[in-house]
């Protein structure tokens, strides 16, 4: 058996891409290698499953979570916190509004890898763009906000008639009350809105099932980023279980992950590969307060990895 079989699990998913992946254009132009229908399955009981063979920044797991679950679609909250992964697509929205008249960033995410010049220039207008998001709140009002993202999905779904859904609340309600239901279920992908997000969203619909005491989820995800996004994915969908079963009284079974396009960038192919030469470490154990509360009530100090070891991060671009 492997000292981490979580883990492993995600590796053979990058090697099965690397050695079986088709080659396939995308919309960010930067191509992928791709697999069209893979699935994992998590053992929540064996470990927290982050990836231990590179870094993964726990701190900003927590704070997106938190920021979808407090049904929330601005930057400015993640910012706070020192979170800058949704920064392009608001950076995005800004520069190519008319109001923008600084240095030009058009196609800022292609040059960003070819002109070191250029690069300089981009992140010191995207470090003015963020300092003027948490310092000013008409700007940050029209320019942090992403739509119809995760957050405004999850917790506030428009229904033809005007009204809203909290799927989030209605599925705790769920798994408190009927929990050999099969209608647990949240999705984030609303055709109406998609064309007005920042990005339609990646992981889409997610499923809890309740057997023996423990609550387990399913994630259909129909675009994963393997290097980048999809260790990012694991874990705070592992988090977000075990914080929903302990609101319930529940203990955690799997977290199950199912791909659509599974994909490796063609700039991650190298990084890749310098992980698959490490060899995984032990997964860490999740620390929640003892006593249940409410998953839009945690806080960022509520939630801690007990003997998180890991390999250095390693950096890539992100396609935008």
């Amino acid at each position: 058996m492997a000292v981490n079989d979580n883990e492993q699990q995600y590796l053979d998913l990058a090697r099965y891409v690397l050695e079986h992946g088709h080659e396939k254009s995308d919309r960010t132009g930067t191509g992928t290698r791709s697999v069209f229908g893979y699935q994992m399955h998590f053992d929540l009981n064996a470990g927290f499953p982050i990836l231990t063979t590179k870094f993964v920044p726990f701190g900003l797991i927590k704070s997106e979570l938190l920021w979808f679950l407090r049904g929330d679609t601005n930057i400015r909250f993640l910012l706070q916190h020192k979170n800058h992964i949704w920064d392009e697509w608001a950076f995005k929205k800004w520069v190519e509004s008319p109001e923008y008249q600084g240095p030009d960033m058009t196609d800022f995410g292609h040059r960003w890898l070819k002109d070191p010049e250029f690069k300089k220039v981009y992140l010191e207008e995207k470090k003015a763009f963020c300092d003027r998001i948490l310092n000013d709140d008409e700007f940050a009002q029209k320019y942090g906000d992403l739509g119809l993202v995760y957050g405004s999905q999850w917790r506030h779904w428009k229904t033809s008639d005007g009204h809203y859904i909290d799927q989030i609340a209605k599925v705790i309600e769920q798994i408190k009350t009927t929990p050999d239901s099969r209608r647990m279920i949240v999705s984030a992908w609303n055709p109406e809105d998609v064309d007005s997000m920042a990005l339609p969203p990646c992981h889409t619909m997610f499923q809890f099932y309740v057997n023996d005491g423990r609550l387990s989820c399913q994630l259909y995800q129909r675009s994963a980023d393997i290097f980048l996004g999809v260790p990012f994915n694991i874990a705070s969908y592992a988090l977000l279980t075990h914080m929903i079963a302990k609101e319930c009284g529940l203990g955690v079974g799997e977290f199950v992950h199912t791909l659509g396009d599974a994909h490796i960038y063609s700039n991650h192919i190298e990084q890749i590969k310098e992980q698959l030469s490490r060899t995984p470490h032990p997964a860490p154990k999740l620390i929640l307060p003892a006593d249940p509360k409410p998953v839009d009530q945690y806080e960022m100090e509520d939630i801690k990895l007990e003997n998180y070891e890991h390999e250095a991060g390693i950096k890539a671009p992100v396609a935008v």
